[in-house]
């Protein structure tokens, strides 16, 4: 629709389809078929005519979420989220850095689930918010341990979702958490997306200054679209850039021109005075590649598989 030739406005159209394959079923439960079909709408799509039709996955995904939804608060107060810690390898020193903070779910029926299986659901429920902040303060608490018991302390990043930035406030909260533990700046540091920070540049630049002024570090998490997105980060004060695993996947060691565009981009990220670390390593083979660069962390199974708490320490010791 076009008002004045000056702006468009595009409507767009999203239906569920239940195909009547059951003749007994009620015109209710024939409604909440095609309603479910609507639900299932994925908001990425970007065309403006979607039509979803109905498979009885769609309805098992929803119940199953449902339970899950239901459950989740009372899973926080009874402690079943468990955090675990992926260690972080210095290239340089040939020793553990630090580590990243995940989030496990012991479920009372269900046993572990991986954070695939409900995190896109908090994300959307906004219970994200209260997941992170549950791990961060179990982050301050296990840093405060080790320093009241003279175990060398070491830092750990944590995952912030980008339904924390619809407050102005969004840091009172990390910034509380910090001081009751009195944790030093140094050992914590908060991971955005690259997706996040590159879908508003300009927002981010002044989210990343903000988390620097609270006395946090700032990484960027999953970086892998190459050269365009080098561009960009010469004006985002990052701390660290974390390189998505696609970097380092076997065609791309086999490919000498690959290899000099990787070492490239991990050069540029250097000049720009960021740590990088490298993600989702798992080969002899990459590591020799990386040994070779100027990278200065790397992350994956080729070191470790995320942790428990209790395990971290014992790999550390």
């Amino acid at each position: 629709y076009n008002i004045g030739k000056k702006e468009k406005y595009y409507l767009t159209f999203v239906c569920g389809v239940y195909h009547i394959d059951d003749i007994g079923l009620s015109v209710t439960a024939m409604e909440d078929r095609a309603h479910t079909a609507l639900k299932s709408n994925d908001s990425s799509r970007s065309e403006l005519c979607v039509c979803n039709y109905y498979a009885d996955e769609m309805r098992s995904k929803l119940i199953n979420e449902k339970i899950l939804e239901n459950r989740m608060r009372d899973s926080l107060k009874n402690k079943e989220f468990e955090v675990y810690l992926q260690p972080k390898y210095s290239l340089d020193t040939k020793k553990i850095y630090g580590a990243e903070a995940l989030i496990r779910w012991v479920h009372p029926t269900k046993g572990l689930l991986p954070p695939a299986e409900f995190i896109p659901l908090f994300e959307r429920n906004g219970f994200i918010i209260e997941l992170d902040l549950f791990v961060f303060e179990e982050v301050c608490a296990l840093i405060k341990k080790w320093m009241d018991n003279g175990v060398e302390a070491h830092p750990i990043s944590v995952n912030m979702s980008r339904a924390h930035f619809v407050k102005d406030d969004f840091l009172d909260r990390y910034i509380q958490i910090r001081d009751k533990y009195g944790v030093p700046a140094e050992y914590l540091e908060i991971e955005l997306t690259e997706t996040m920070v590159f879908s508003n540049p300009q927002a981010f630049s002044k989210i990343i200054r903000e988390i620097h002024e609270a006395g946090f570090k700032c990484s960027m998490d999953d970086f892998g679209s190459g050269y365009s997105s080098l561009n960009m980060l010469k004006n985002l004060d990052l701390d660290t850039v974390k390189l998505d695993g696609a970097f380092f996947n076997s065609k791309t060691m086999e490919d000498k021109k690959e290899n000099i565009i990787v070492k490239s981009i991990i050069d540029m990220t250097k000049a720009l005075d960021m740590l990088t670390v490298a993600e989702g390593i798992e080969s002899e083979k990459q590591m020799d590649f990386l040994n070779h660069t100027a990278c200065d962390y790397v992350q994956g199974y080729i070191i470790s598989k995320p942790l428990p708490i209790k395990e971290f320490e014992k790999l550390i010791r």
